[in-house]
C-alpha cells in the first residue's frame, strides 16, 4: 500500500484542468466555470444565456438580481433532467465576483459545482485543552465526528465538529451559531467563543464540474466536561482524540472527508505540532492550503 502524505490530500483538492471549462462572466466579472458542453446547452435551455467561444454569460439587458437567479434556476433544473446532480436543495448560495460584493444572483446548492462559483463555508475545530495529556502540542485534544453512514458526501468519514455552507440570507456568525447547535448541540453563547483563524481555500473537478471551496476557519475550546450531541443526523458519533492520533490518522490514511484534511493539517500548524523541523513537505503544504 502506498503511503500517504498531508500533502496527497491538498493535491487531490487542488486537481483540475482548467482548459475543459470557460468563463461564466457576470458584469464583467469571472464569477464561475462551466464545462463547455454546458456552455454550449444552455441558451437552448433559456435564451436569455449567451455563449460565445470563449466565456459565458447572461444576456445584458438582463441585469437585475432576481431575473438572473430566475435564469440560474432554469439551468439548475435542466442540471436535474441530465442528471448531472440528482436533486435541487433548495437552498441558495450567492453568486458573488468577490467576498463581501453585493450578490449578483443566487444558485441552487446542487448546482453550484456545474457552474464553478465560488462556494464559501465554515469549519470549526472543536478542542480542549488538557496539559496531562502531553502529545505535542500543549496537551490538545480534537473533537472528531464520524459522519452518518447514510450521508450523500463522504459517508462514514472522519470530519470536524462543526461545518457548513454558507447560504444566502445569512451572516457568518448566524449560520454559525445555526451549525453549531444542528451539528453538536451547542447554544448560542458558546458557538460565539469561536474565534475566527484564516481561511482555507481550494479548486477540485468533479464530476458535476469545479468545486472551488473558500472556508472560513474557525477554533473553539471548549471544557473538557462538554461533549457535543448531533441533533440533524449528520453524525453518528464523536470521539475526543489527542492531537497525534489526528495527526497520524490524517496522514496516514483515506478515512477523513477530503476537505476536512486540510482544515486539520491547518490546525496541526497553527498549534506547532506540524513544524519545519519534523515535516520535509511543510512549505508546500502551507501554501496549498490557499490557492
Amino acid at each position: 500500500m502506498e503511503t500517504m502524505s498531508f500533502l496527497d490530500h491538498i493535491r487531490a483538492c487542488n486537481a483540475h484542468d482548467l482548459s475543459g471549462f470557460r468563463p461564466f462572466e457576470l458584469d464583467g466579472h469571472t464569477v464561475g466555470w462551466v464545462r463547455h458542453a454546458l456552455a454550449e446547452a444552455l441558451p437552448g435551455v433559456d435564451p436569455g444565456f449567451v455563449v460565445t467561444p470563449d466565456r459565458l454569460t447572461i444576456a445584458p439587458e438582463i441585469r437585475d438580481f432576481e431575473a438572473r437567479s430566475t435564469l440560474l434556476d432554469h439551468a439548475a433544473a435542466y442540471l436535474v433532467e441530465q442528471g448531472t446532480v440528482t436533486a435541487l436543495r433548495g437552498e441558495y448560495y450567492p453568486v458573488l465576483p468577490r467576498w463581501g460584493a453585493e450578490p449578483l444572483a443566487r444558485l441552487d446548492r446542487a448546482a453550484v459545482g456545474a457552474f464553478g462559483i465560488e462556494a464559501f463555508g465554515l469549519h470549526i475545530n472543536g478542542y480542549v485543552r488538557d496539559e496531562t495529556a502531553g502529545n505535542g502540542a500543549g496537551g490538545l485534544l480534537l473533537w472528531v465526528g464520524r459522519r452518518a453512514r447514510d450521508r450523500e458526501v463522504a459517508p462514514g468519514q472522519l470530519d470536524n465538529l462543526i461545518a457548513g455552507g454558507q447560504p444566502i440570507g445569512l451572516t457568518l456568525a448566524e449560520n454559525l451559531e445555526k451549525e453549531a447547535a444542528e451539528e453538536a448541540g451547542l447554544d448560542a453563547e458558546t458557538a460565539r467563543r469561536a474565534v475566527p483563524v484564516g481561511a482555507i481555500s481550494y479548486t477540485m473537478e468533479t464530476p458535476a464540474g469545479l468545486k472551488r471551496d473558500r472556508l472560513f476557519v474557525y477554533d473553539l475550546e471548549l471544557p473538557p466536561g462538554l461533549t457535543p450531541v448531533n441533533t440533524d443526523g449528520e453524525v453518528e458519533v464523536f470521539e475526543l482524540w489527542p492531537l497525534d492520533k489526528v495527526a497520524e490518522s490524517v496522514r496516514g490514511t483515506g478515512d477523513w472527508k477530503f476537505n476536512v484534511n486540510l482544515v486539520v493539517t491547518d490546525f496541526l500548524i497553527r498549534h506547532g505540532w506540524l513544524t519545519p523541523e519534523n515535516e520535509p513537505d511543510y512549505l508546500e503544504i502551507v501554501c496549498g492550503l490557499r490557492r
